[in-house]
């Protein structure tokens, strides 16, 4: 079975968050709003202005920590309150993955998301990732439905930290190194020449225009460079997670980054900082102890980390514990053309301590 599940409409505009009101009126005039404070700072008084000049009333909810279990609760039993017709969330990736778990327990509500940031494509992305109270990663949850709109604004973006943009541009080129390793084993499968198809494009993009992109907003610019990487970010990566078939291929660089998640030394990186990092992991095992020359000089270039920081007790002992503790679906190991035993990952892990 084939199947591509995405958003209903993605709208990206310079200027867009002086629109959120004509865009929601169709949808609900009783919304419920999702956000962080620096977010909404981020999108107002424009936003909220436009908001009032269509007569829709908010009700306003910050997420206090991560996407956890009882954070998706919280922000439900909010809605349910309020009766709201439509929830709108605006953010990155720990608003959006809440609001889309959310609504997915709340079939008669209609759901927008705006995101703030182009780090990672959960605003696209068919699943959100759970976590713990201190950030662990716990699991992906698949969605039972998708946003109505995903929407855009690229002069947001444009003020954001650079360190996001770069960090989203890996968490998106993560997709061509992930999925690229199936193909050897198997060549004849539609949906992974679709992702691929879509991750490509994204690392093509990056390629040709990620250095202009990444100056135009530390500018605080929007320029046709930062538009076109923004997207990449977000709809390309987003393709790639969207479509689906019988055999599973997820990213093995991905499942290291979800056990890194529960390193307490490694709380200030960033999602795409721990994927950068583990795609040089996933690189040395595949290569034999060398890394792909063009992924490692793309992990330079946007500033990943490339080795772990100090960590607690032994180093040696912690690197085979973390190694030990990565989890990855055996089907899915089956499919691949390399070793992703623990002793294979924790030879990879020294590697980068002596290699980098």
């Amino acid at each position: 079975m084939l199947a591509i599940i995405s958003p209903r409409a993605y709208l990206h505009e310079a200027g867009l968050r002086n629109r959120v009101g004509q865009l929601i009126k169709p949808f609900a005039t009783q919304i419920h709003i999702l956000t962080s404070p620096h977010a909404w700072q981020a999108v107002n008084p424009e936003l909220s202005q436009s908001l009032e000049a269509e007569g829709i009333r908010f009700q306003l909810n910050y997420l206090p920590g991560e996407c956890t279990e009882q954070a998706i609760a919280s922000v439900k039993q909010a809605i349910e309150q309020q009766g709201a017709e439509l929830l709108l969330a605006i953010g990155g990736g720990r608003v959006l993955d809440a609001a889309k778990a959310a609504a997915s327990q709340l079939p008669g509500l209609t759901l927008i998301n705006f995101a703030t940031q182009a780090a990672t494509c959960a605003a696209w992305s068919p699943v959100a990732i759970i976590y713990n109270e201190a950030g662990g990663h716990l699991r992906s949850q698949p969605l039972a439905k998708m946003p109505e709109q995903v929407l855009v604004d690229s002069e947001v973006i444009a003020r954001s930290d650079v360190r996001y943009l770069k960090a989203g541009i890996v968490d998106a080129l993560a997709k061509y190194y992930e999925f690229r390793p199936y193909q050897q084993h198997n060549p004849d499968d539609l949906a992974l020449d679709l992702k691929m198809m879509s991750a490509r494009q994204a690392l093509d993009i990056f390629l040709q225009q990620g250095d202009a992109a990444l100056a135009h907003c530390q500018q605080q610019r929007v320029a046709p460079e930062l538009v076109k990487v923004i997207d990449a970010t977000i709809v390309l990566a987003g393709l790639s997670n969207s479509v689906r078939d019988d055999l599973p291929t997820p990213g093995f660089a991905h499942a290291i980054h979800n056990r890194l998640t529960h390193q307490p030394e490694l709380h200030h990186w960033l999602h795409g900082e721990k994927v950068g990092f583990s795609l040089l992991v996933q690189s040395l095992m595949e290569n034999e102890g060398e890394a792909d020359a063009e992924l490692l000089a793309l992990l330079r270039h946007y500033d990943m980390p490339l080795r772990l920081p100090a960590l607690a007790g032994d180093r040696q002992t912690a690197l085979r514990t973390l190694a030990q503790q990565v989890t990855f679906p055996v089907a899915s190991a089956e499919r691949l053309p390399f070793n992703v035993s623990a002793c294979a990952l924790e030879q990879a892990l020294r590697a980068t301590d002596t290699l980098f």
